[in-house]
């Protein structure tokens, strides 16, 4: 049975590799804070997510794909008996929402397609190969391999859902035993746990997040000051149509979630953008998320966006308001 002391040491690695540079001032306190988070009251789900990861079987002569849309991971030795234990555990680890992945022979058709996102954001960004790279609000961790299957030396992910780092773990753990790099890591923490000015990594990834924080311009500063000199931001999160200062702040829920607050246009979020310092900020790409590219699935059964839009008008919301349209930002520090 996993304990707290066993996941914390999912950590050693990432503490060791801390221990020198620029991100020591983050080992110094990041014990401390594993440790803060780990004690907190459980999520009512806890233990099952624990006994899904403590019975994924141990599976020989692994293959490990970071370049696959699905992360495909193979072996010509799993046994009828492994697989079966194998799907069971993932479905120990439901809901899935950010994917696709690929575990010997069970698709896990997540929530959203987050395939489509890494196709529309890659082109754009700067070459990730030898990267010290953070993604914040990382998920299961999907762009975090897809990262480190692009080159980068390594990828830190932040999130603070516990079941991500669950679902992050089952998969790391193939990887590991398919003898690659595994040389990324999930810390189930916020970005405001992340300490101020490190200046530390090449390419700072926030994607999903601005849109949840009561203070964008302060997320901005926080992502600025963790990214090193001429190092770049890749923001994507939703803005609306409009001109330079409109924002629209919901009144109550935003496509039924409550902590959203503000969406701005995207001449707005480039302002802000440079308000905070960063230089060169540009739009990459604007995408509406579509009903395929997001939606309920075997691997999650709840509400997903098709019950979120407007029933009889699919540019809008259930509350009136626009539907979702993300902008991809890039910027330098």
């Amino acid at each position: 049975m996993l304990n707290e002391q066993t996941i914390l040491h999912w950590f050693d690695d990432v503490l060791a590799f801390m221990q020198h540079g620029k991100l020591a001032p983050w080992a110094a306190v990041l014990p401390q804070q594993l440790q803060k988070i780990l004690q907190e009251k459980e999520h009512g789900d806890q233990q099952r997510w624990l006994d899904a990861v403590a019975a994924l079987p141990e599976i020989d002569q692994v293959q490990a794909d970071l370049t696959a849309h699905d992360l495909g991971l193979h072996s010509p030795v799993i046994t009828a008996e492994q697989e079966q234990q194998l799907h069971s555990a993932l479905r120990g680890l439901m809901p899935w929402r950010k994917g696709p992945f690929q575990f010997f022979g069970t698709h896990i058709d997540t929530e959203w397609r987050s395939d489509w996102k890494w196709q529309r954001v890659a082109p754009h960004i700067a070459p990730l190969t030898n990267r010290l790279v953070l993604d914040v609000g990382c998920g299961s961790g999907y762009h975090v391999w897809r990262m480190l299957g692009a080159g980068a030396a390594r990828v830190i992910g932040i999130d603070p859902s516990r079941l991500f780092l669950m679902q992050f773990q089952a998969y790391k753990k193939y990887l590991q035993a398919a003898g690659q790099r595994a040389d990324a890591d999930l810390l189930p923490l916020k970005m405001e746990d992340v300490p101020a000015n490190l200046k530390a990594f090449d390419t700072v990834f926030s994607m999903g997040v601005l849109y949840h924080r009561k203070s964008p311009i302060e997320h901005l500063q926080e992502l600025k000051d963790a990214l090193r000199p001429g190092g770049e931001l890749v923001l994507e999160t939703l803005v609306i149509e409009g001109a330079l200062g409109d924002v629209l702040m919901p009144e109550d829920r935003y496509a039924m979630m409550r902590n959203v607050w503000f969406i701005p246009s995207t001449e707005t979020l480039l302002l802000w953008c440079r308000r905070a310092g960063f230089k060169n900020a540009r739009v990459v790409d604007l995408n509406q998320t579509s009903l395929q590219e997001q939606r309920q699935t075997d691997w999650m059964r709840f509400n997903s966006l098709a019950d979120f839009l407007d029933p009889a008008d699919v540019n809008k919301t259930v509350e009136g308001y626009p539907a979702p349209l993300r902008a991809v930002i890039i910027a330098e520090a």
